[in-house]
């Protein structure tokens, strides 16, 4: 069955194949269940693309690059002065985000001692349901006998078929994330999270930033007044340049620069040149080196099937995560499907709740949504009732200058029931948890708009456009 040179058979009730957020999560989790549990990830450092090269680097450099251009463009309003003597240090830059992930993957590695989690660093493949090998990234196999086995390998970004990934002209959000250098010009084709967020990095730095977008507009999946406020904010105070409605139909990496020829919705075409692109367009499952063939594992479009308990049409084969064709891609919705399928697998009770999973773009002003939006609710003809309140009329946001957005209720018409809300301004991400927990247990906006809230807060706008909802504003 295995080759010879496999070192020794080790036996779990669960093993997970892939160590981010879901598999890390789902490892942890079962093992506090009292399964005797192991976790093999590739990488060498578990957090998968979110911890590694995604959510957190990038919050790291949107974090610093945030202060680098509220030097320049906004100190001067508070009374600050010489702030634009500030220059910035790419490389210092860097520096500190490859500190602030290796912290936090040595922290999850903590995390495995501490639960009694075996960890594998390397590959695992499929020989049958029950039985795996692992090859070890210093070369070593071992064989793996597992009466369960998660799947949790998660996802890759998807690159245009003319233009590959170098790393270096043409860019990943990996690529994007290390550049050691600010370009003249940057391309990013798709305007999402990804392209929206590595984007502003760059323009806030001094990058000529053109973002183009195939959609009527960018961040496709936000609310229309949310999409709009959004893009709105990122030409008047980055600078960005955002082309939508426009294609890409071929391109060439020219090894120092990069040129692309995009045509609008009307059929005319242009060319594009800059120093560098980032390519943005999505991302695939990743189910290379699985061997899911030797299981006869169900895939449909790259996509691992389940069901609605994790589980796959092979017994005691389970999927979770960015591989599975379920939910948002999402680091968080990875995560509770990690413990719900450890729960599961434990014989207790686990469940995700797909309709209440909060999604944020950490841009400057940050969006922020859960539930449906005001379209979606049109589309399903249900009737609703909308209220909406600006930060322009909060005390908190008119006091520090930030009064860029404003949050957004839909609610049912007739029980007053939250169905969605859309938040922009510069704390979105974190007023978003008020409205996914008054969601998640079923609340009316007059629950929320009758809930005290401190003052002076951002929050409070949250409870104003609720107010508007099932009465009227106090304050504006």
């Amino acid at each position: 069955m295995f080759r010879s040179n496999i070192a020794r058979l080790a036996a779990f009730d669960v093993t997970v194949i892939g160590g981010g957020p879901g598999g890390y999560v789902a490892a942890i989790k079962a093992a506090q269940l009292g399964l005797k549990t192991a976790c093999v990830d590739k990488r060498g450092a578990p957090g998968g693309t979110c911890l590694n090269v995604g959510c957190i680097p990038s919050k790291a450099l949107l974090y610093a690059t945030h202060m680098y251009h509220d030097a320049h463009a906004n100190f001067a309003k508070y009374g600050l002065r010489g702030g634009e003597q500030v220059t910035m240090d790419v490389a210092a830059m860097q520096v500190q985000k490859t500190k602030a992930v290796k912290g936090l993957t040595s922290g999850v590695e903590y995390l495995f001692k501490k639960n009694k989690v075996t960890y594998y660093k390397g590959e695992a493949s499929f020989v049958s349901a029950s039985s795996l090998k692992m090859k070890g990234l210093d070369g070593k196999e071992e064989a793996i006998e597992s009466k369960k086995t998660i799947i949790a390998t998660g996802s890759e970004p998807s690159a245009l078929p003319f233009l590959p990934f170098d790393e270096k002209v043409v860019m990943s959000s990996t690529g994007a994330l290390d550049l050691d250098h600010i370009p003249k010009k940057l391309i990013v084709i798709g305007g999402g999270v990804i392209g929206l967020e590595l984007g502003s990095v760059w323009a806030r730095l001094g990058s000529e930033v053109t973002v183009v977008e195939f959609a009527p507009r960018c961040a496709a999946t936000a609310d229309a007044d949310v999409s709009k406020a959004l893009t709105d904010a990122l030409v008047k105070h980055e600078k960005m340049k955002i082309m939508v409605n426009t294609k890409v139909v071929s391109g060439t990496n020219n090894g120092s620069s990069v040129t692309i020829e995009v045509e609008g919705k009307d059929g005319k075409k242009q060319t594009l040149e800059a120093d560098a692109l980032l390519c943005s367009v999505g991302r695939r499952p990743h189910t290379a080196g699985l061997n899911a063939e030797a299981i006869n594992l169900k895939m449909e479009k790259g996509f691992v099937c389940i069901n609605d308990h994790f589980e796959t049409n092979v017994p005691n084969v389970y999927a979770i995560g960015d591989v599975v064709n379920k939910g948002p891609m999402l680091a968080h919705k990875a995560e509770d499907e990690g413990v719900a399928c450890a729960e599961l697998l434990a014989g207790k009770p686990g469940h995700v709740n797909y309709d209440v999973i909060p999604s944020v773009i950490y841009t400057n002003p940050e969006v922020a949504q859960v539930g449906k939006t005001e379209e979606q609710v049109k589309k399903e003809g249900i009737d609703y009732k909308v209220g909406k309140f600006p930060f322009s009329a909060n005390s908190r946001a008119k006091a520090v200058a930030t009064e860029d957005g404003f949050v957004k209720v839909v609610t049912d018409k007739k029980t007053d029931r939250i169905l969605g809300v859309q938040i922009v301004c510069t704390t979105a991400g974190e007023l978003i948890a008020e409205a996914t927990l008054a969601m998640e247990y079923g609340a009316s906006s007059e629950d929320i708009g009758r809930t005290c809230h401190a003052h002076p807060t951002m929050s409070e706008a949250v409870k104003e456009a609720c107010m508007a909802c099932y009465s009227q504003t106090i304050n504006f």
